[in-house]
C-alpha cells in the first residue's frame, strides 16, 4: 500500500529560464491551458507566458479560493529617493484543479517577504510603508502604497512620507 503519491517533476518544456541559484518548490499546470503552468521558485513566480518572474517582494496580493489563485502584481508609479511609490496592477488568475503546494508556498513566501508594514494618518488621507526582503539582495526595499484619495503630490504629503519611510528604515536598522 502507497501511503504518498509523488508528484511529478515538472516537464522540461514547462520549466521557465531559473536563475543560477534559483529552484522549484511548487508548480501546477493551468485548467484553461494545461501546457501553461505556474511555477513557484524560491526568487519568485513565473506566470503562463511571463518572460520574466515575479519576485515575491512584487506582489501585492494572492488570494486562493480553493480551485482559482489570484495574484495582483503591484507596480511603480514613482520613484522616490530611497523608496518607491506602488500601485496594483492587473489582477490575474488561473484555475488549478491539482494545486499542490503551490497555493500554500504562494502565500507563506508573500508573506515571508514582508519585513517591516505600518499604516499612517497624513496630513490628507494615509499611506502604508512596506519594508520588503528581495531574494539576493542585503537589506530591504522600501515602498509606499497610499490610500485612495491621497494627494499624493502635495507638499506635506511627500514631506510627511519621506519622514516616515525614514523612521522605518532607521527602526529596522538598528534591529539588525
Amino acid at each position: 500500500m502507497k501511503l504518498f503519491r509523488r508528484r511529478p517533476s515538472l516537464p522540461a518544456a514547462s520549466r521557465p529560464p531559473l536563475a543560477a541559484e534559483e529552484r522549484v518548490v511548487a508548480w501546477c499546470q493551468v485548467a484553461e491551458s494545461p501546457e501553461d503552468v505556474v511555477v513557484a521558485t524560491n526568487h519568485g513566480l513565473w506566470l503562463p507566458s511571463a518572460v520574466d518572474r515575479l519576485g515575491w517582494h512584487e506582489i501585492h496580493k494572492a488570494a486562493w479560493s480553493g480551485r482559482e489563485l489570484r495574484i495582483t502584481p503591484a507596480e511603480t508609479a514613482v520613484e522616490r529617493d530611497g523608496y518607491t511609490v506602488l500601485v496594483d496592477g492587473p489582477v490575474v488568475s488561473f484555475l488549478l484543479l491539482e494545486p499542490g503546494e503551490l497555493p500554500d508556498q504562494v502565500r507563506a513566501r508573500v508573506t515571508r517577504s514582508v519585513a517591516y508594514t505600518s499604516h499612517h494618518s497624513l496630513p490628507a488621507g494615509a499611506v502604508r510603508v512596506v519594508g520588503r526582503r528581495v531574494p539576493g539582495r542585503n537589506g530591504l526595499s522600501w515602498a509606499v502604497r497610499y490610500d485612495s484619495g491621497t494627494p499624493v503630490d502635495a507638499d506635506e504629503v511627500l514631506a510627511a512620507t519621506d519622514e516616515l519611510v525614514g523612521a522605518a528604515r532607521s527602526a529596522t536598522e538598528a534591529v539588525d
